[in-house]
């Protein structure tokens, strides 16, 4: 079968399943199987696959059918431009974070802290952007540390990048001129009503702390300060209903000028806050 016919057949199939994007879907699988970037797969409609390669994605195929998401099948996601290897391990890094991304990089900062860092992708992307940051990753998860290391040397910023297993502050020292964080915010009714593509490949500590959903807010907030230089930013990721109660607990733990920040889709996606009072680091 000719790559024209089988990424037909595959969307029809996807399709069949329930796959919301069937051709998107297909064609990623596909150019992955053949080992050529999807804008290029146009090129190959008259070429034939070999038989372990239709194999593989077919395999593939039933994969997505059964609700796994694309980026876990091929081993990477997209983010900031650049491909990003995930896996069981680590959250899959959604577009809604490029907003976290591009907040950070409007600041003025030498030394970064990430809380929960997963891939890396975050910290790997600023540190790629600003050749003077460095940056303290951190994550419970040793599993993660490693998958966030090995993206870390694709892009060259191994040497700016400390690795850190910890729960929060527990292992950091020192003071930064911003912390970062994308916490796991999902209250728990919230996490029972997740897609199974979510559920089933994104690690449960990842995505909810359980009950409302402010905890990891809440351990980070009321810690943060004291790890900050003075006029030092906060920035971090929140749910698209979560602006007013983050908000609070920022202004409880005497943070200043808190900003709000919407992602592409005009949803509430980023809070921003700074340590002191004083001028700011914009």
């Amino acid at each position: 079968m000719k790559v024209r016919a089988l990424v037909l057949a595959s969307q029809g199939k996807l399709r069949d399943c329930g796959i919301e994007n069937p051709a998107r879907d297909a064609r990623l699988m596909l150019a992955n199987c053949l080992g050529v970037e999807v804008h290029r797969l146009n090129l190959l409609d008259d070429s034939f696959p070999s038989e372990d390669e239709l194999s593989k994605f077919w395999i593939m195929v039933d994969e997505r059918c059964n609700r796994k998401p694309v980026s876990k099948i091929i081993g990477y996601r997209a983010f900031w431009g650049r491909n990003f290897e995930v896996n069981e391990d680590v959250l899959d890094p959604r577009g809604d974070t490029e907003t976290l991304v591009e907040v950070v990089l409007k600041k003025k900062f030498k030394t970064m802290l990430e809380l929960g860092t997963g891939s890396g992708a975050i910290a790997i992307t600023v540190l790629a952007e600003r050749f003077d940051a460095t940056c303290v990753a951190t994550d419970i998860s040793r599993l993660a540390l490693e998958t966030a290391a090995r993206n870390s040397k694709i892009y060259g910023v191994q040497n700016r990048l400390k690795l850190l297993q910890s729960d929060w502050f527990s292992k950091i020292s020192g003071r930064f001129d911003i912390i970062v964080s994308n916490p796991p915010y999902i209250s728990a009714k919230e996490y029972n009503e997740l897609a199974d593509e979510v559920v089933d490949y994104d690690p449960k500590i990842s995505l909810t702390p359980g009950g409302d959903g402010l905890d990891s807010y809440r351990q980070i907030i009321s810690n943060a300060r004291e790890k900050l230089r003075k006029n030092g930013q906060l920035v971090l990721e929140i749910g698209y209903s979560q602006a007013e109660p983050v908000k609070k607990l920022l202004d409880g733990a005497g943070f200043s000028k808190i900003r709000v920040h919407k992602d592409l889709g005009s949803r509430d996606r980023v809070l921003s806050a700074q340590a002191a009072d004083g001028s700011p680091v914009t």
